[in-house]
């Protein structure tokens, strides 16, 4: 016996797939089906979180705030929470 499973999926994607399968001489359903077995058997991971990928800009800023880090520069240092409350308080 089998069950029927529905879902969503961008049209983009759901063609690419399928046009992979067909090349690879595998109907799309057995792929799924394939697939829907490994990850049950513990043999496929999904990787849950997508890598951060960061615009032009913002990458440019963090990579300055990271040489600025590495190089010591326009950091302050506190000796403790009171004196970086004084710090904040001042401003």
């Amino acid at each position: 016996m089998t069950t029927q499973v529905v879902f969503r999926v961008d049209p983009a994607v759901k063609s690419q797939a399928m046009r992979r399968a067909k090349r690879e001489g595998v109907p799309f359903a057995s792929v799924l089906k394939m697939m829907t077995e490994a990850f049950a058997k513990g043999e496929y991971s999904v990787k849950l979180v997508k890598e951060e990928r960061f615009n032009a800009k913002t990458e440019k800023e963090l990579r300055a705030i990271h040489r600025d880090i590495i190089r010591g520069k326009n950091l302050i240092t506190f000796k403790s929470a009171k004196e970086m409350d004084d710090y904040l308080l001042s401003r």
